[in-house]
């Protein structure tokens, strides 16, 4: 049978806590990188908001049948849709109602599938979002916008 037999070094003195110093030099840096993905996860989460606002203004205005309330119906739709995240819009928000084939909304010459022809006189909605980003955690304003904007068009039925 052989023997087992437990090798324990022999620690020096000169060695002792370097683990310690080395996780204290490393720690700033690991920190930076976990807060940074913190806030650039939040800040996609947000985006997604800004994006879903400007869908559901644009689908709320298409499904107005009274044709003088449908931006009131894409204002409040997208207004809603902001407040899940806590967010409102800026000035720069806007709702147009245009002829889709003059492409003259805020998307202009991006026209919906199917409404390329100069004769075409059915409706579009433009719903433009835009939101003052503020970053979950502070200090990342360099290397994240301080503005999210989104636009969604939608051919009105």
């Amino acid at each position: 049978m052989g023997r087992c037999v437990l090798w324990t070094g022999v620690s020096s003195r000169p060695e002792r806590g370097a683990a310690a110093v080395e996780f204290a030099l490393i720690l700033p840096i690991l920190m930076l990188i976990v807060m940074g993905i913190i806030n650039y996860g939040d800040m996609l989460s947000v985006r997604q908001s800004v994006s879903q606002a400007a869908s559901e203004g644009a689908r709320a205005a298409a499904v107005e049948i009274d044709a003088t309330k449908r931006d009131a119906a894409a204002a409040s739709a997208r207004d809603a849709a902001l407040k899940a995240q806590n967010q409102a819009c800026n000035a720069n928000c806007k709702v147009v109602v245009d002829d889709c084939a003059d492409a003259t909304g805020l998307a202009s010459g991006a026209l919906p599938p199917g409404t390329n022809s100069a004769a075409d006189t059915v409706d579009c909605v433009w719903v433009k979002v835009e939101i003052n980003y503020r970053g979950l955690v502070p200090g990342f304003g360099v290397v994240l916008p301080d503005k999210l904007r989104y636009t969604a068009v939608a051919r009105v039925s």
